[in-house]
Parts: C-alpha cells; structure tokens; sequence
C-alpha cells in the first residue's frame, strides 16, 4: 500500500463473501484503522469498478452511502487511487485488494503493514493445523507477517485426538473477551452469530442466583438463510451428511443442526454441567434469527406457594443487564417485533419481553428411588422446578455478529503489544 506505514494501524481481511464486507463496512463506520487490506485469493471482476460497485451495494442493507449516513444525503466519496494496484479510499480509508494467492501464508501480510488479520473465508477452522499445510491455514497469516488471527466462526478440529492448541481460544465480546491475555493468544475465534446471541442471553441467568441453578437446557434458532445453502434444490455433495441443505433455501422451512451449544462450553465453562441441547430451523429470509431458549430451574417458593422465579423476575434479570454489565449488547424490549425491525441492530440479542414465560411444577422423587442414590430418604420428595422459555432476535450478519467481532477486534488491536 503507497502510504507510510509507520505507526498506522493496518487491518486484514481475507475473505470477500457477506462477513468480509460487512467486516470492511463496520470498520469503515469505527474509523479505528488507519487503512484496510483485503485479500480476495482471486481475480474479481472485469476492472476496480466492479470491485468498488460490489463493496459499496448489498440487497440486504442498502447502499454503503446510507449503511453510514443515513438518509443525510452525503457521500462515503470512493476515490481510485491506483488501478495497478487495486487500491482506492472508501470515506477517507485507504483499502487495497489482494488477488494473487490463496494460501494464507503466502499473502504477505508483514509488507502490508498488517499486524491484525479477520479471516472470513469459512475455510481455515483448524487451530492445530501448522502454517505449511498444504491445504493453508490460520497459522499461515502468523507466518505471513499477521501478529493476530480473529477468524469469523468457531474452530472446528478435524482431528479428535488433538486439543486446543494453549495459544488459540474463542471469545464473545462482553461476555468473556477480557479472558484474552495478549502474550498468550494469538489465534482467536471470534465464534458464531447464534453463538454470540446465545452467550448473552445466559450470561445474566447464570450470573443471578436464582436462575444459576440450571437443570437443563435447550435451544432452537430460526436461523435466516446462508450462502452455503442452496438457492434451487441442488444433488449432494459427496459423503454430504445433511440433505436438507442442498434443497431450495427460497421455498423451504429446513430443520438442521448447528455448533452454538458446543461452542457456548467455550465462553461460559459453567453450562459444561447442563445437558444443553441446540438445533436449527432455517428459514428464507436474508437475515435476522430468532433464538428460542428453553431451561428449567430449581427453584424455591414463597410463603404463598408460588416460584420465585417467574415471567417478571426472569424479564427483571435482562432489565438490569440491559442497563448494566451488557449495555448496548443487550436489549430489552416490551414491543410486539418482527424480524425485520431488528434488521441492522448493533445489539448482540434483543430480548422479546413480551413473549417470555415461565411455569412451575413438581419433579417427584420416591424414596425407594432415592434410597437407590445414596440417601436416607424415608418419604417421597417433590422438587419445584420452573420451565421458562425466553426468546431473543438478532441480526445474524451486521447487527449481531460483525458489530461484536468488530468491538472485539478493536479491543485486542488496542492490546497489541
């Protein structure tokens, strides 16, 4: 990039698709960096025109001129500076694009100036795989000259009999990201939209002490469409577990799995001791999900008979993280929503007041049986336990998840040491 490196803040993005260019667009609103690199690993396009035309369109958000003014009128005024070199100014912003290589250590990201790299490819998920392997890597940014990896999705360990390497780790930003220790992370996932809704949406039950006792748990996203799902039905791919995918995403309601309970053990440790279930309903709209969370408490009762834990106290817990600890990454709303109102919303999840609800019954334990356990029992038990069901929105593509990998990467580039 034709400008004085020195003491400027670089950023890398590898990876062009719907992450890398709302990521390029969150951080063209953050203005935290002092240029962008982007490396799509192919050519695009007939001329840096069709490239700009693509950075700066999107069918879901609009034109990047109102994505960061509104309807003010003005201009993010696009300048080409150097057609040989793909480079232009978006907003002030030198961005370049890189076309040559795939491969992540061959980038060259050290004469770009980049210290920080976000890989939006959804190819390189394997921590443990080193930077020469011939297939690439996220190691192989480190090797390019990138100091810090951020990938955009959970680590994904093709090999079971290998752990998690101590230098990589999974973050939620403002939910475990002050876990991030500079001198010992290098490799971070910055896990899944649902992921990140999820973990804010347990974080305040777990912190309170009347919801911490959690017996079990489960949740279903209906989950907007993706790109690796099929537009029109399409034959599987070979050795292709989950048909359903491949069947039109415009025309389908589509039942699939998904990673978010897997990978919320990462960011809260404590909900590894809950039988947490997770599944997908995939639905064709462009974005914005909707996680319905199930749980059940123990939990005691007043002098009048009644759980404490009801459709106001659960409400009360997202009220105060609302406007405390998670502000602005959490809100709680009372309106009566649907999907599209949450379109754009920087909130990781929105909780939908309204809809919440809980009921209390009886767990019965006879004593035969807990004699069985171990104890002493010599009369039949009947355990309260309340059932609620909490739902939350969020913006699967910018609102949710770029706006928090963006506070995440800002926060760890400020780290750098």
């Amino acid at each position: 990039m034709d400008m004085n490196l020195q003491n400027k803040r670089m950023l890398g993005i590898n990876g062009i698709g719907r992450i890398g260019k709302l990521t390029l667009w969150n951080n063209l609103n953050l203005k935290h960096f002092d240029g962008i690199v982007i490396n799509s690993g192919r050519e695009l396009g007939k001329r840096i025109e069709d490239i700009i035309q693509y950075l700066t369109t999107d069918s879901t958000y609009g034109t990047l001129d109102r994505f960061l003014y509104g309807y003010t009128g003005k201009s993010c005024n696009v300048k080409i500076l150097d057609r040989s070199e793909c480079l232009f100014e978006m907003d002030g912003i030198p961005v370049k694009v890189l076309k040559k290589v795939r491969n992540p250590r061959e980038i060259g990201w050290a004469k770009e100036g980049v210290r920080l790299v976000v890989d939006c490819t959804g190819v390189f998920l394997d921590p443990t795989l080193p930077a020469d392997h011939p297939k690439g890597s996220l190691r192989g940014h480190l090797e390019a000259g990138a100091e810090k990896v951020i990938l955009s999705a959970p680590f994904k360990i093709k090999d079971s009999s290998r752990k998690m390497p101590e230098d990589s780790a999974m973050f939620v930003y403002g939910v475990n990201h002050s876990a991030y220790y500079p001198m010992k992370h290098h490799i971070i996932s910055a896990a899944s939209c649902t992921t990140t809704g999820l973990a804010h949406m347990v974080k305040p039950l777990l912190d309170t002490e009347e919801t911490a006792k959690i017996v079990t748990a489960s949740m279903t996203t209906v989950h907007a469409a993706t790109n690796n799902q099929s537009i029109l039905d399409a034959p599987p791919k070979a050795g292709s577990k989950d048909l359903r995918r491949n069947r039109s995403v415009f025309n389908n309601i589509i039942p699939t799995s998904t990673g978010a309970a897997i990978a919320l053990e990462e960011i809260l440790p404590e909900i590894k001791k809950v039988g947490f279930m997770a599944d997908s309903i995939r639905v064709p709209t462009s974005t914005v999900s909707l996680i319905s969370l199930n749980l059940t408490f123990r939990t005691d009762l007043t002098e009048s008979g009644e759980s404490v834990i009801n459709q106001n106290f659960i409400n009360d817990i997202y009220r105060k993280a609302a406007a405390g600890a998670q502000k602005g990454l959490l809100v709680f709303s009372e309106k009566q929503n649907v999907s599209t109102d949450l379109m754009g919303s920087q909130a990781a999840i929105v909780i939908e007041g309204l809809e919440n609800h809980t009921r209390t019954g009886f767990l019965s334990l006879d004593a035969e049986s807990l004699q069985r356990f171990g104890t002493k029992a010599t009369q039949d038990i009947n355990l309260p336990v309340t059932h609620a069901k909490i739902f939350g929105w969020y913006d699967n593509e910018f609102g949710c998840y770029v706006n928090c990998m963006g506070k995440l990467t800002k926060y760890i580039d400020k780290n750098l040491i």
